[in-house]
């Protein structure tokens, strides 16, 4: 039996792909430090189960297609926080923010069509996008330039009749760049004159760093109907497994059609979403206590990266990832070597392999993603690892 090109053409995760690995690694006895996933080991708030425990009907029936209306009344009062004004037509709730960006890749492009998306990017763009027959054309960035946009004269020449929309991550996944307003006003000028959509994809708003001024693509009215925000509760409030996303867009039209794919999918899960509206009043106190977390983690990963010799990396100021530039030859093959050949004291490291998140071949292959997701004390032990085990891989560059 055959299976569908569709399938068999779509990217295994690099982020999951060697999970095996680790777990036999785990099975004879290692300890391993996840730094290779950004599952966030920050508490989820209370609100959330507590919502949850409190839901006392007799019957749990399906839900609006389009999400409860006190989970969208909750999200347009968030969103007002950052003076974006969305109405409730104007916004979708989703099975997390993938099934936000699957939707909308879907609506706005057909089979053949394409979408730019700057390099290195999270790996489901591809994954999603080619599923659905859509080409993504990569801006390459460069860990050198702290992976900010190249001129808008090299983007231009990426641009053809077949461009659909700019697809980008801010702050970025997986590299952990906050794009300048001049950046965000850049697409948003390529996208009135050239007739695309941005997707923006901000997940990671409340994850800034160094006092930095985040820009939002909401905030941009000239293209208000050209954008499309994807969103979760993921990351902001530790709730991954919730999966609850969404998508807005003051283009009513596109909603509407989008709305048509969710009406296919029947509904998201109504006690996850009942518990999503409770978290979206948690106090903003909540955000100080973990962002001052993040960063501090941050700069225990970057610190670190930057006392190691021959590695290239820049400080990352958004999200909590980093890529880093190491002096191996093959990332990949450094991380089975990490769990499968290297440990200190019978604890070891997984990193993710960064060349899954270019489109370019051969870009990224000396990269790995580090997700400063665990305590400051393991951080440490984690990166000390790093360093050990550089010192003593045969495969260096």
């Amino acid at each position: 039996m055959n299976l569908s090109k569709r399938i068999t053409s779509m990217q295994q995760s690099p982020i999951r792909k060697l999970v095996p690995i680790a777990e036999n690694a785990k099975k004879q006895g290692k300890k391993v430090y996840h730094l290779n996933i950004g599952q966030p080991d920050i508490v989820t708030p209370d609100e959330f189960f507590n919502a949850v425990k409190g839901f006392d009907e007799k019957v749990l029936k399906y839900s609006f297609s389009q999400g409860i209306p006190e989970l969208i009344e909750a999200l347009i009062q968030y969103y007002k926080r950052y003076n974006i004004k969305f109405e409730n037509d104007e916004i979708l709730v989703t099975n997390g923010g993938s099934e936000a960006l699957l939707f909308s890749i879907i609506a706005i492009a057909d089979h053949g069509d394409e979408i730019l998306v700057p390099e290195p990017f999270y790996t489901n763009y591809n994954g999603f996008s080619s599923a659905v027959g859509v080409n993504v054309i990569p801006v390459t960035t460069k860990a050198t330039e702290g992976f900010h946009l190249p001129p808008k004269a090299s983007i231009e020449r990426l641009i053809t009749p077949k461009t659909k929309a700019i697809l980008l991550s801010n702050p970025g996944n997986p590299t952990g760049v906050v794009y300048t307003p001049d950046e965000i006003q850049m697409i948003a000028d390529m996208a009135r004159e050239y007739n695309l959509f941005v997707i923006a994809d901000e997940v990671y708003r409340e994850f800034v760093y160094d006092n930095l001024d985040y820009t939002s693509f909401g905030n941009l009215k000239e293209i208000a109907d050209r954008v499309i925000i994807v969103d979760s509760i993921s990351k902001r409030y530790s709730a991954c497994g919730a999966r609850i996303g969404s998508v807005a867009s003051k283009n009513k039209d596109l909603i509407a059609q989008i709305l048509k794919l969710c009406q296919g999918r029947l509904c998201v899960p109504t006690l996850e979403q009942i518990g999503a509206v409770e978290l979206y009043s948690v106090p903003q106190d909540y955000f100080k206590g973990v962002h001052e977390e993040y960063q501090s983690r941050r700069d225990i990963v970057y610190n670190a990266l930057k006392e190691i010799p021959n590695i290239i990396c820049e400080k990352p100021r958004g999200a909590f990832y980093v890529i880093a530039k190491l002096p191996v030859v093959d990332a990949e093959e450094f991380v089975i070597w990490l769990l499968k050949e290297f440990d200190v004291d019978n604890e070891t490291i997984m990193l993710a392999p960064a060349e899954g998140f270019y489109s370019t071949p051969g870009l990224g292959k000396d990269e790995v993603r580090i997700a400063y997701v665990l305590n400051e004390k393991d951080l440490k032990r984690a990166m000390n690892i790093l360093k050990l085990a550089l010192e003593k891989y045969p495969k260096k560059k």
